[in-house]
């Protein structure tokens, strides 16, 4: 295709800008920058290039201000939040980098990015000239014609007019009455009351276009949509409301240009402006030494931003193969025993680990090459398949040995799976959900986002082939034209990710080791304790559910005494009337629809003065402990183990900590009676005890370590209670005579200043007033002089660096630490301080629980891991050997790494998971 010839690619830069910012995780350089939208933007930038090779690539943003759109309609996108801080200042990068790629770049003031793109659809489609739109907006399809083509660089779908017919059941040239009579939430256009999308659909197919409908509203009753026969009523009401939906829903195609088509042309890049905007914000891969090529002229079609790891773009050719005989399965087998590396993923028939059946596995050698071995696909007509039991067989050998190079995603769940057929996999090499997770700790580590992230890839997505809701398809009914496909790209993409993620990882010493010495080791060990699981009584649970039904009744019946009538307790509204309008309570906070808050922590503050707001919280907490724990947990009794297998999570929550879902153990409540009666249904198999190990004050004592305060390190080594060292160093009064409102305000602030507390906070958390709060503060600080020099550098160091570190060596960047937003930079400081403390507890019980692991399986004791839970482990061990094993496990857990203070552990022992702790 000549250039002349190939169609005119424009580029809508304002949905570029919004969906890389929310689809990617927060990236920043080494000076707190943000980047993530940045690298987005041009990511996909690169893949339209290299799609579109002879094509010009145009590129439109909005511009600033307010459009036509705003003068007809005051509340046209009112709904929308301000842009944040940290896209906002991203913007001019991206233009600065898409005007020294060569690409000319269009802002009109007064009007949107969508009405020049429409302006020019017109002009090119009166020319007979191709045209294609690279938008993810679906207002866009109004523009479809024979010249006009929309594409989607995300999801890789492409829509012409049948396209456009197929998505939307109907033609482009009733889109805007589509939008129109549906409204739009985002932009805030109202549409017509009670229209959705099935209605619109209904009115379209049935009577044709919004003035059809209206001059045909008799007819409407007789179309066999839901609610047919009144919403004739309904459109005549709001006709005018209608009529302006329609026009703001319409992309103008007459916007005044000081250019013509013809005089849109790609420069080639300005190579020397590219190296430096790419140093500045460290894209260090992009960077070429200035001059390293020739500009190319558009007629050459210009490769723009080729780097060194070319082969990992979206443009690597694939060749993926599916294997349904032994022949082309041995073929694999010696292309993976002879690999340096091999990407490997199972497919199964569910997500739950201890039910899940393989139904097949994929493999990639190299980028672009991958295969799909199905061998439990089930729906009518498949075609022959290799045997389950022989292919595992096969397969067996390398996936047990611990020197096979595999890299994975989540390798977790695909151990979990294999022990359902007989595999011990210890092939734990790579994992790029890891490897993303230690490079930054911020945002997502599934498999579609770093594709897009790191590759400019979208991947094929489960719902493009299973479906969605209640019908979807479990992986064993979706065929095998598209199964295998969808399954080889796991294995690929795997592949490809590590070869993106590996290096950047290799030149960054200390999170190396935070991956090879923690994450990776940790892997095994959750597989093991997931698999183990944990006894549960049913029965208790049971008792106690049918306790707190009784109770909830009695907490209703006083609600509705104290209010004077009956009402939802769950109901914001109706609590708000009744608080507000009718017992008159003082209103504390709104919402940002100017209503009087009832949230948690205003009712938190009334409750102190009034009853009615403390009964509703009560009544709140034993709901929630009813729903979550004491119905469901016996429920997830897995049936063939008669235990509960919780799911844990390396790679979710940003300081490094572990959570855990299904059941989340986090956050049973052991604050209160009822919470720690969940923990009584945990029980040890008879001839067992329940052993619970736990880390003492973990944070003040890593807090007195990374302060260095002597007074701090004295008061721990020394053995102190460390609340009543405080209360004697704040309040002035000796060690024995501290008294326990004193103690419990010492323990409020060194914890509360550890997690950043400022003196409101202190202040609302001991009832007493601001100024004394600060008083306190000042006092401890005054005694502490190390810790505020450690709080006062950690934000200075913070601010310069954009992340904070652990002992162990984790970072944690901190995208908003220089916002302009004081709430926004505050609260960062406050994560800045707070995180190096319990990130470094969490490397602390991570190498516990390698160290521990290691120990049990060394020295074969009769015991076993079932549960980590904030800074605890949780055993099975046999009656006879609890004693040894829990001086054995303390001294194991104290040693996990060398501080200026002792790790204390405490360990207790019981029949239930309550009585050991």
């Amino acid at each position: 295709m000549t250039a002349a010839a190939a169609p005119l690619v424009l580029v809508d830069g304002s949905s570029y800008l919004f969906r890389a910012y929310h689809a990617l995780p927060p990236l920043n350089n080494s000076k707190g920058q943000p980047t993530g939208a940045i690298k987005g933007v041009i990511n996909m930038m690169r893949r339209l290039i290299k799609d579109y090779p002879q094509s010009t690539v145009v590129v439109i943003f909005d511009a600033k201000g307010k459009t036509f759109r705003d003068e007809i309609y005051s509340e046209y996108k009112a709904n929308r939040p301000p842009m944040p801080d940290d896209l906002r200042c991203q913007i001019q990068p991206i233009h600065d980098i898409i005007r020294a790629m060569g690409l000319p770049l269009i802002c009109i003031e007064g009007v949107e990015a969508d009405d020049v793109i429409g302006t020019l659809g017109r002009i090119a489609t009166e020319h007979s000239r191709d045209l294609v739109i690279s938008t993810g907006d679906k207002d866009m399809a109004q523009l479809v014609n024979q010249h006009v083509t929309l594409v989607n660089t995300m999801t890789d779908t492409k829509m012409d007019v049948e396209g456009v017919k197929e998505k939307f059941g109907i033609p482009p040239e009733l889109i805007i009455d589509f939008l129109a009579l549906m409204g739009d939430k985002v932009d805030n256009i109202p549409g017509v009351p009670g229209v959705g999308e099935k209605t619109a659909l209904g009115l379209l197919q049935g009577l044709g276009s919004i003035k059809e409908i209206y001059q045909r509203l008799d007819e409407v009753a007789t179309l066999s949509f839901r609610g047919a026969k009144t919403m004739a009523k309904k459109l005549e009401a709001n006709k005018e409301q209608a009529e302006l939906s329609y026009l703001l829903a319409t992309i103008k195609q007459d916007v005044e240009l000081d250019f013509t088509l013809d005089e849109l042309a790609n420069t080639g890049p300005d190579q020397e402006a590219l190296n430096t905007l790419f140093t500045e914000f460290e894209f260090k891969s992009w960077v070429k030494a200035a001059g390293a090529e020739p500009t190319a002229s558009k007629a050459e079609a210009p490769t723009v931003l080729e780097s060194a790891d070319e082969v990992l773009t979206p443009s690597t050719p694939t060749h993926y193969e599916t294997i349904l005989d032994e022949a082309s399965f041995n073929v694999w087998l010696q292309k993976l025993k002879a690999a340096k590396l091999f990407a490997f993923d199972t497919e199964t028939t569910s997500l739950d680990y201890m039910q899940a059946q393989v139904v097949g596995v994929s493999f990639a050698v190299e980028p672009g090459s991958a295969a799909y071995v199905p061998f439990g696909h089930d729906y009518l007509g498949a075609p022959a398949q290799l045997a389950r039991d022989w292919v595992l067989a096969q397969l067996k050998p390398l996936l047990e040995d611990a020197n096979t190079p595999i890299v994975g995603q989540n390798l977790k769940y695909d151990a979990n799976v294999l022990s359902n057929h007989g595999i011990d996999f210890k092939a734990f090499k790579y994992d790029t959900m890891l490897e993303s997770y230690v490079s930054n700790s911020l945002g997502r580590h599934d498999m579609d986002t770093l594709a897009l992230a790191h590759l400019g890839h979208a991947n094929i997505s489960f719902e493009e082939i299973a479906g969605k809701g209640a019908k979807q398809l479990t992986f064993n009914q979706i065929e095998l034209d598209k199964a295998a496909p969808y399954a080889a790209e796991d294995a690929d993409i795997t592949l490809r990710l590590h070869l993106a993620l590996w290096p950047k990882l290799e030149t960054q010493p200390e999170l190396l080791s935070v991956f090879n010495s923690i994450e990776m080791p940790l892997v095994n060990v959750l597989h093991s304790i997931e698999r183990n699981g944990v006894l549960l009584d049913a029965n208790v649970l049971n008792t106690h559910s049918q306790e707190l039904t009784l109770r909830l009744a009695e907490l209703q019946k006083e609600a509705f005494d104290l209010a004077g009538r009956e009402f939802n307790l769950a109901s914001p509204k109706q609590l708000g009337e009744i608080f507000f309008n009718e017992l008159g309570l003082p209103v504390l906070k709104k919402t940002k629809g100017g209503a009087p808050s009832t949230a948690e922590e205003v009712l938190q503050e009334l409750a102190l003065d009034y009853p009615l707001p403390k009964l509703i919280l009560e009544h709140r907490g034993l709901a929630k402990l009813k729903s979550t724990y004491t119905d469901k947990l016996p429920q997830m009794i897995a049936p063939d183990t008669g235990r509960v297998h919780t799911s844990y999570h390396q790679a979710v929550t940003a300081t490094g900590r572990l959570s855990s879902n299904n059941p989340n153990l986090q956050n049973i409540p052991i604050k209160n009676t009822e919470g720690r009666r969940i923990r009584k249904a945990f029980i040890a198999p008879p001839g067992y005890k329940i052993v619970a190990a736990d880390y003492s004050q973990i944070e003040l004592r890593i807090m007195a370590h990374l302060s260095g305060d002597k007074t701090l390190l004295a008061a721990f080594n020394d053995g102190k209670d460390i609340h009543s060292a405080t209360a004697a160093e704040v309040f002035g009064v000796a060690l024995d005579d501290v008294q326990a409102e004193q103690r419990r305000s010492a323990k409020a602030i060194n914890f509360g200043l550890i997690y950043g507390m400022s003196a409101f906070g202190l202040a609302k958390q001991l009832h007493i007033g601001r100024a004394e709060a600060q008083k306190y503060i000042d006092l401890y600080f005054e005694r502490y002089p190390g810790v505020k020099n450690y709080m006062d550098n950690t934000r200075v160091d913070a601010a310069e660096r954009g992340y904070v570190q652990t002992l162990g060596g984790r970072r944690l960047y901190l995208p908003e630490i220089n916002d302009r937003n004081g709430m926004r930079r505050q609260a960062a400081q406050r994560t800045a301080i707070n995180a190096p403390m319990q990130g470094t507890a969490a490397d602390i019980i991570k190498i516990a629980m390698i160290t521990v692991n290691n120990w049990l399986a060394e020295t074969n004791q009769p015991a076993k891991m079932i549960m980590q839970v904030h800074d605890e482990l949780v055993f099975e061990v046999k009656e006879d050997a609890v004693e040894t094993f829990k001086d054995e496990v303390c001294d194991l857990m104290g040693q996990a790494m060398t501080l200026d203070v002792p790790l204390l552990v405490e360990a207790g022992m019981g029949d239930n998971w309550d009585e050991a702790h």
